[in-house]
C-alpha cells in the first residue's frame, strides 16, 4: 500500500468559523465487494457486483471534534470528487461514496481515546446518527468504569445503534503485500502539472469570489453547493450592479431554488433566464415594481411563461405608484381616517405605525413605492 497522495488539507465550515481538517493520504484499491447481513437468517451474504471496481480511499486526521464537523467534512469532500472533478457518480446509495467514521472520546486535554471504526455509513444523515451514538456509548461505559474495545461496528438504521462487527486488528494484520498482477502506476510532476491546468475551479476560489461580489459567507456556500449552479450564479453576480447582487442572490436561493426543487430539475433547465433574472433586478432597482410584486407576482409568472419581466408589469397592472403628490394625497386621507393610530404614534407606540403603512398599501392596492410611503408619513408624524 503506497498511497498517491500524502498530506493537505480541506477546509469546512463550522458554527464557530472555518477550520481545516487535515489529510493523512489517499490510495487506490480495488473494492471488494461486500457482507450482507440484515436480510438473511442466522447467515450472511456476500455481494460481489463491485468486486474489482477502483476504490480511492481517502484518510483523515482526528481533527473533527464532533458528528456536525465530520458530516462538514464528509459534504466538502463529496463536492470536489463528485461535483468539481467528477470521478465519481456519487451514489451513496449504492455504494459510490461512502464512509468509515473512527470514533474515540476524551476528556479535555487527555491523549487520544481508544476508537471505533464504524463501516460503510452510506448517508450524511446516517454518519452524523451514527457518531452521536457511538460517542455517547463510549461515554456511558467510561463513566460506569469500563473500557473501550478498539473494534469494528455497524451502524444499524432501524434501530439508531451501532453494533459491534469484529474486534479491531492493528495496521500490521491486514498483511498487506503487492499484486504481482497490477503494473506500478508512476506518478510523475509533469503529468500532476497537465491535470492541474485542466482542474475547474475549486469550491473554495469559488466562494471566495462570490464573497468578494459582497455577499455573506454564509449565502457564497448556499450558491457553491454544486459546479452547475455556482456556474450561474457567478455569471449572475458578476455582470450585476453591486446594489442587485444581495436580491438576485436571495432569488436565486429562494423562489427560484424552490422551483427546481419542486420540479426536479437542475438550474440549467430553469424556466427562468439569467437575463429575465437581471430584466427583473433592474426593475426593482429603479422603482417601477415593488421587491414583493417581483419576488411574489413576476418571478413565478416569468417561471409559468407568462413573457419578459416588463410585458408582465404592464399585463397585471404591476407598476409601482412612484409620485410623491399622489401619496402624499392618500397618507393625508389614511392620517385623517386613523387618529386613534396617530395618537398612539405620537405616545410612543411605534406599532401604530406599521398599521398606518398597512392602511396606505392597501389604499393603494400594494403599488406605492414603501420607501416613500415610510419618508411621507414620518414626516407628516412629526408635524
Amino acid at each position: 500500500e503506497l498511497p498517491i497522495v500524502k498530506g493537505g488539507e480541506i477546509r469546512i465550515l463550522t458554527k464557530s468559523g472555518e477550520k481545516a481538517i487535515r489529510l493523512t493520504r489517499a490510495h487506490l484499491e480495488e473494492d471488494a465487494g461486500k457482507s450482507l447481513h440484515e436480510d438473511f437468517q442466522d447467515m450472511s451474504g456476500i455481494d460481489l457486483n463491485r468486486a474489482g471496481t477502483p476504490l480511492l480511499e481517502i484518510v483523515s486526521e482526528p481533527d473533527m471534534g464532533s458528528a456536525e464537523e465530520a458530516v462538514a467534512y464528509a459534504k466538502a469532500l463529496y463536492f470536489i470528487i463528485v461535483e468539481e472533478i467528477e470521478i465519481c457518480d456519487g451514489n451513496m446509495q449504492e455504494g459510490s461514496f461512502r464512509c468509515d467514521a473512527n470514533v474515540s472520546v476524551r476528556r479535555p486535554g487527555a491523549p487520544l481515546g481508544t476508537r471505533a471504526e464504524i463501516k460503510n455509513l452510506n448517508s450524511f444523515r446516517f454518519l452524523e446518527r451514527a457518531i452521536e451514538f457511538e460517542a455517547k456509548r463510549q461515554i456511558e461505559i467510561l463513566e460506569d468504569g469500563g473500557r473501550i474495545v478498539q473494534e469494528t461496528r455497524l451502524y444499524d438504521s432501524d434501530k439508531d445503534e451501532t453494533r459491534s462487527l469484529r474486534i479491531k486488528e492493528e495496521a500490521h494484520d491486514y498483511r498487506y503485500f503487492p499484486d504481482p498482477d497490477l503494473p506500478p502506476l508512476v506518478v510523475t510532476e509533469e503529468w500532476i502539472g497537465k491535470i492541474k491546468k485542466s482542474m475547474p475551479e475549486s469550491l473554495r476560489v469559488r466562494r471566495d469570489r462570490i464573497v468578494e461580489l459582497g455577499l455573506s459567507i454564509q449565502q457564497a456556500n448556499q450558491l457553491t453547493a454544486s459546479r452547475n449552479t455556482s456556474t450561474v450564479a457567478l455569471s449572475l453576480l458578476a455582470d450585476a450592479p453591486p446594489k442587485e447582487r444581495a436580491m438576485l442572490a436571495n432569488w436565486l436561493l429562494g423562489p427560484l431554488s424552490a422551483k427546481l426543487n419542486e420540479e426536479n430539475l437542475d438550474i440549467r433547465q430553469s424556466k427562468v433566464s439569467s437575463d429575465q433574472l437581471k430584466a427583473l433586478s433592474r426593475r426593482v432597482s429603479d422603482g417601477t415594481v415593488s421587491s414583493s410584486s417581483a419576488t411574489t407576482v413576476i418571478l413565478p409568472a416569468m417561471w409559468s411563461g407568462e413573457g419578459s419581466p416588463d410585458e408582465i408589469i404592464e399585463k397585471r397592472g404591476l407598476r409601482q405608484l412612484s409620485d410623491a403628490g399622489a401619496i402624499e394625497k392618500i397618507v393625508d386621507q389614511v392620517l385623517a381616517a386613523n387618529a386613534k393610530q396617530v395618537e398612539d404614534y405620537r405616545a410612543g407606540k411605534e406599532k401604530a405605525f406599521n398599521s398606518l403603512v398597512g392602511q396606505v398599501m392597501k389604499a393603494t392596492q400594494g403599488k406605492a413605492n414603501p420607501a416613500q410611503v415610510n419618508e411621507i408619513l414620518k414626516r407628516k408624524l412629526a408635524g
